[in-house]
Parts: structure tokens; sequence; C-alpha cells
């Protein structure tokens, strides 16, 4: 008897997760699939319960090496800017997908880190990064929520009071 494969498909939920500096520096990865797309960290959620913040505090883990899961110095660091974005997933990756998915929701969150943070890529997800003034690192997105978010950082900054 053959053995059936289920296919996983990617959930349609996911998170953006702006990794900035006091002097609202934004961190800039490159992907390794779309070579003129750079972005913050972003991921879907591995399982349907899975919080998006434990969605989000696994994937800057992942694709920076930057640690600010519970028990760690950054922990406190990361905020929930308790905004979604709905867009249409690129064609290019909707294969990725269940059949009929066409859209995702995008959870954002921000996470400040001192300014001599050291970055580990992913070698599978990012070949560079970069630390850009925020001005600079939105007209760099490809991502127009992303681009936004970039945006957003100093009124989010200053209603973390500080």
């Amino acid at each position: 008897m053959a053995a059936t494969i289920t296919p996983c498909f990617k959930i349609p939920e996911s998170v953006l997760v702006v990794i900035y500096t006091q002097a609202l520096d934004v961190l800039l990865i490159k992907r390794v699939d779309a070579a003129d797309f750079w972005q913050s960290v972003t991921g879907s959620k591995d399982r349907a319960d899975e919080t998006f913040e434990a969605t989000a505090r696994r994937e800057v883990f992942e694709e920076t090496g930057i640690d600010c899961r519970a028990g760690t110095v950054l922990a406190d660091h990361l905020r929930d800017w308790q905004l979604e974005n709905v867009y249409e997933i690129y064609p290019r990756w909707r294969h990725r997908y269940a059949p009929g998915v066409c859209f995702n929701t995008e959870h954002v969150f921000g996470l400040e880190v001192p300014a001599s943070t050291s970055v580990r890529l992913s070698p599978r997800e990012h070949t560079h990064y970069q630390w850009l003034p925020y001005l600079k690192a939105a007209d760099t997105c490809f991502s127009s929520s992303n681009a936004e978010a970039c945006l957003l950082l100093p009124r989010f900054v200053s209603w973390a009071g500080r």
C-alpha cells in the first residue's frame, strides 16, 4: 500500500517585526529567493494555535540570531503594535499556501535592541543585512506594509514612554 503524503501548506497568518535601535536605525535583511527584496523580519505561524507573539519571538531568533524569547535580556523589548495588515500574497509565493488562499493577515511588532547587537542571518533565508535610518529603511523595503511600519516607528517609540 502506497503512503499518502499530505502537503504542508503555510498558514496565511504572519508577523512583521521591525527591529530598531534607540537612534531609530532599522535592521533590513535581503531574501535568498528574491535578491532585490529588502525587508524586516517576517514569518508565518507554524501552527494555527501559535500566538503572534510566539511567532514573532521565534522568527526573530531564526532569521537574525537575536534572542528576545522569554527569559532573555530582550524579552521585554518586543512590543505588539496592535496593527494588522491584510494583503494579497504575491503570485510567486502562492504555491506555498493551500489552493485558493490568496490573502495573508500580518501582525506588526517592534523590537528595540542595543546599537551593538550582532546579527547572525539564517543562510537558507537571507543573504545580507544592513542598518538604515528609519526613513531610508522605509524607502528600501519592497513591501508597502513594511515601509509603512518603518514610517510609524517614531510614533510607536514615543508611545512606549521614551
